[in-house]
């Protein structure tokens, strides 16, 4: 059974204080975010939690036009968001241009508005920067993927405007619901996928 979202009155509130500016918390140097839209975000939460120097990840909305959306209206399409996930990460641990590798290596990025099974915008892939720093590593990362692969990348690169948290269920689901989770992406053929786009660096945990 779906669980509706605590407190849904505080996360208009919430949001533009969180996501003000890259540092969160007391810390304000020690951490950044970064915000990726791989498809199922319960797939992109386990990927980046993989990775040293990720704190966090929370699942949610970005790059739509409706505020503070349900995840039954996102994948119903019309709001205009993809599922992104929000990584929180520590820069003297992991740097902006290591995230993007492992990124791309969990995507297809050939895909249009869709990822493995899940159709429709709010599975497209896509890169939502917060800087003109992290604009032109994406951008220079997707070129070279365009020239080694010879092939055009349909991954959105966006500037981004906002990120509305998912409903607490969808939070930690590949922990919370591991049986489920396994069974769902199995049958979505996500690994089989990206072992043909990237072969031994599926995954994107070995060096950049």
């Amino acid at each position: 059974m779906k669980m509706p979202l605590r407190f849904p009155w505080l996360i208009p509130a919430l949001v533009p204080l969180a996501m003000a500016s890259p540092a969160l918390g007391d810390d304000a140097e020690a951490t950044a975010t970064a915000i990726f839209g791989g498809g199922c975000f319960w797939c992109v939460e386990e990927a980046f939690d993989k990775v040293e120097g990720v704190v966090a990840t929370t699942s949610g909305f970005s790059g739509g036009h409706v505020e503070n959306p349900t995840y039954e209206q996102v994948v119903g399409g019309g709001t205009g968001h993809a599922e992104v996930v929000k990584v929180e990460y520590e820069p003297d641990q992991v740097d902006y241009a290591t995230l993007l590798h492992v990124f791309w290596r969990n995507i297809d990025p050939f895909a249009v508005d869709r990822q493995f099974c899940d159709q429709g915008e709010a599975y497209r892939s896509a890169i939502f920067y917060g800087s003109e720093e992290e604009r032109e590593l994406a951008e220079s990362t997707r070129d070279e993927l365009a020239e080694r692969f010879e092939r055009d990348i349909a991954t959105e690169i966006a500037s981004f405007e906002s990120f509305y948290p998912a409903e607490e269920y969808h939070q930690d689901y590949y922990r919370k619901n591991p049986v489920r989770y396994q069974y769902y992406k199995a049958a979505c053929g996500r690994e089989r996928r990206l072992e043909e786009v990237w072969g031994t660096e599926a995954g994107g945990l070995g060096q950049p």
